[in-house]
């Protein structure tokens, strides 16, 4: 059987490569991370439409960082389960658990940044 043009739902494109078809999303979006609120560990969910270089930076409400999630080079896809999203374990760059509170989470996939808010409740 060889696949040449797929049409599916609006928002993916379909890849076919060497007999080998996957799912790439039309846009880099950034999820909720859940459980939210967390009690203190969370996977951080998202998609990228292209493959590049990506980073996760946490900061607490007045803006400092709080920790940084360097993942390396990543393939265009869907990062959505926990075996896939990027986890964080609730503590910050020297290991200390943070407070509970309201923090910010901005991914930067290339060159383009998104950013949402998570709840931390112990």
């Amino acid at each position: 059987v060889k696949i040449e043009r797929v049409r599916i739902n609006e928002g993916v494109k379909v890849k076919v490569e060497r007999g080998k078809v996957e799912f790439v999303p039309d846009d880099t979006v950034l999820l909720q991370n859940y459980p939210n609120p967390c009690n203190p560990e969370t996977w951080i969910p998202f998609q990228l439409a292209e493959g590049g270089d990506v980073r996760i930076r946490i900061y607490d409400m007045r803006g400092r960082l709080i920790k940084t999630l360097d993942l390396g080079y990543l393939r265009a896809g869907y990062y959505i389960s926990k075996s896939s999203a990027a986890y964080w374990d609730g503590r910050n760059e020297v290991g200390e658990r943070v407070a509970s509170g309201v923090y910010i989470y901005q991914i930067q996939a290339g060159e383009k940044t998104f950013a949402k808010k998570m709840v931390i409740l112990k």
